[in-house]
């Protein structure tokens, strides 16, 4: 009986491992001749440059803003700090489509900051800037809850002691603090780079499908599936193949060893 159970098990475990290598492999073994031809007629490369441009900075200015919420809230305890973090977390669980009606809702004309911005000249629906608020927006729970929990780990022993050797508060955090979470630090990174570089919803409904201005990668797939499905999947492939470098960069040994593996 225990044998039965045990094999069923393993059954469905490679069942599910199947059903999850399945699209892969399709996405590869359809495709037909032309279709990165034809992929690339319709905007390939610049989604492709535009996506990697806009979530490099997207993601830039996620660790800078983000680095020291992550530090507040690892270092404070209490209500306030609950409710912040949770709040951090909000976009994790938020439908992309909301995301983007919200941050209209905001920043759109008409929006509750529409009209000052209006009033300085700035607009920022439907322009790359909508495209990086979006990516920010829903990477932003990726870096910094894994990263405050890295702060957490850090023992305060350590920071005391840095402190009675003469460092002040900003070099224990870079001499100490940082160098100790440096591997949560930059899967975290990596982890809303490849969020935002998926970032399909908030991104359509904030900035819309302007090729060579706000079509990222995932929003010309979408564009791409109204007529022939071949140029999609070649952009889908383009984009995966993304994913999984940074996946195997991040795995390697060499990146393991400069970052110092946590054990």
């Amino acid at each position: 009986m225990n044998d039965a159970l045990r094999l069923g098990g393993r059954a469905l475990g490679f069942a599910l491992v199947a059903f999850l290598l399945l699209p892969f492999v399709a996405l590869a073994v359809t495709l037909s001749d032309g279709d990165f031809e034809r992929a690339v007629d319709r905007g390939l490369w610049d989604a492709l440059w535009l996506s990697l441009g806009s979530t490099t900075l997207a993601v830039g200015l996620l660790a800078l803003t983000g680095t020291p919420l992550a530090w507040w809230l690892a270092r404070r305890e209490g209500w306030w700090a609950r409710r912040i973090e949770g709040l951090v977390r909000l976009p994790a669980v938020t439908p992309p489509a909301v995301a983007g009606v919200a941050l209209l809702a905001a920043f759109g004309r008409g929006g509750l900051f529409g009209d000052t911005l209006a009033e300085a000249g700035v607009s920022i629906p439907f322009t790359l800037s909508a495209v990086v608020l979006a990516q920010i927006f829903v990477a932003a729970p990726f870096f910094v809850l894994p990263v405050a929990d890295a702060f957490r780990e850090v023992d305060d022993e350590l920071l005391w002691t840095a402190r009675s050797l003469g460092s002040g508060p900003t070099g224990v955090f870079f001499r100490v603090v940082l160098p100790m979470s440096a591997p949560t630090f930059v899967g975290g990174l990596a982890m809303a780079w490849a969020r935002a570089l998926g970032e399909f919803g908030a991104t359509l409904v904030f900035a819309g499908n302007l090729p060579g201005a706000t079509q990222t990668l995932p929003v010309a797939i979408y564009a791409a599936m109204e007529g022939d499905l071949g140029p999609a999947r070649v952009m889908a492939l383009v984009l995966l193949a993304f994913a999984l470098f940074l996946f195997a960069a991040l795995r390697t040994s060499r990146v393991e060893r400069v970052l110092g593996k946590r054990t």
